[in-house]
């Protein structure tokens, strides 16, 4: 027993000897690693802010940033290191980016990613010496559209969060949370939630339409103006344009389809599945666009769908409205098809202009697909009106 003791307390004395050596040592080396950890942090980050030094992590939970930025390091000269996550066609694409004092790019580099291409490799080079001004100068690389356009938004935010650090306010906000906010004030019922209304009728210098999910009203825009009517149509706005969008209204809510028998004409082209004449003679046609989905190209695979398209005409052949119903093409790239700031751009045309339309960056496939499909809606016209 005391034998046993003995071992006992010789082992609590040799674990206490070391414990104490262990905190000297750590004492000692402590402030060495500590300091050797830095200049390893600093060299990394000098890489992309050169001349940058004694950098600084700040707490950015004290800002209001964008969503990509996840730390953020200050230097003594002014400038600033920010590394971004976003997602390129894969999660976890990471970068870093450096900006001196005066707000300009000096350096941009990707840290880890699961990209296909590699070009997020030498991509950073073409944003040196970019400001908050000059950055949507640099084009995006077609066949990596995806991938560039998101490094090139990771280090526009950036540039943004080193306005916020410095006291200058930025609006985050993105153009369809802009035209939401928008809505939601002019129709507060709506809750937030709006879509773009399909128009079958001629309503004149009105730019467009949104419908309340809930079924409380529309909201009319002319020019930088967010009319409101109720479900009925009446105006909830002040407004001078009352009669004009009361008109329009009335116009929308009682326009009636009646289905045309496409069978008949064996000289329809193919991209037109269903057409419609309205009470008032204007045509609506349902379209199959074969965008990059049918199409393809040597780095994707296509989906093998259809775009659909809604086109409503009148028939004298100027388009009234247009609206993508559903696409399976590329996601980040061909699919802002379905985005309203693309297919509005036809909204107006004739078979003289309708292809006068800005084209979606990096998506030649789907953009030309698209166009060639709306072109049969002027054929279609002549066709159904009896004019050769």
């Amino acid at each position: 027993m005391i034998k046993n003791l003995k071992s006992v307390i010789s082992l609590t004395v040799i674990c206490a000897v070391i414990s104490v050596l262990l905190a000297l040592t750590n004492d000692l080396t402590a402030p060495i690693i500590k300091e050797q950890e830095t200049a390893a942090v600093n060299e990394a980050l000098s890489v992309v802010l050169p001349g940058g030094a004694d950098f600084s992590p700040i707490e950015i939970d004290e800002y209001e940033l964008p969503e990509t930025i996840t730390e953020i390091y200050s230097e003594k000269n002014g400038g600033y290191v920010f590394k971004m996550q976003t997602s390129g066609y894969a999660a976890n694409f990471v970068l870093l980016c450096g900006i001196d004092k005066d707000g300009v790019v000096k350096g941009a580099t990707c840290i880890s990613s699961g990209e296909t291409l590699g070009v997020e490799k030498d991509y950073g080079d073409t944003l040196k010496e970019k400001t908050n001004e000059t950055i949507d100068d640099v084009a995006t690389v077609s066949g990596a559209t995806k991938t560039t356009a998101a490094y090139k938004n990771a280090v526009k935010d950036a540039l943004n969060s080193f306005i916020i650090l410095n006291g200058g306010s930025v609006d985050l906000r993105d153009e369809a949370q802009i035209l939401n906010d928008n809505l939601s004030a002019a129709l507060p019922e709506a809750e937030g939630k709006f879509s773009p209304v399909f128009i079958t009728e001629d309503i004149g210098d009105i730019n467009s339409v949104y419908a309340s999910d809930n079924n409380t009203g529309f909201v009319f825009v002319i020019g930088e103006q967010f009319v409101a009517t109720d479900k009925d149509g009446k105006v909830k706005t002040e407004t001078d344009l009352k009669t004009t969008v009361e008109a329009a209204a009335k116009a929308i809510i009682n326009s009636h389809l009646n289905e045309i028998d496409i069978t008949k004409y064996s000289d329809m082209p193919t991209q037109v599945a269903k057409a419609y004449k309205t009470d008032s003679g204007n045509y609506v046609f349902e379209l199959k666009a074969a965008g990059f989905g049918i199409n393809g190209d040597k780095y994707y695979n296509p989906s093998g769908e259809y775009i659909d398209i809604k086109v409503s005409a009148t028939k004298d052949g100027k388009i009234i409205s247009c609206l993508t119903t559903a696409q399976k093409e590329t996601d980040g790239i061909g699919s802002a098809c379905a985005d309203e700031k693309f297919y509005s751009q036809f909204g107006g045309k004739t078979e003289a202009d309708y292809s006068e339309i800005d084209a979606i960056s990096g998506a030649t496939i789907t953009t030309n697909g698209y166009k060639t499909a709306v072109s049969k809606v002027f054929t279609a016209i002549k066709i159904l009106e009896g004019v050769s």
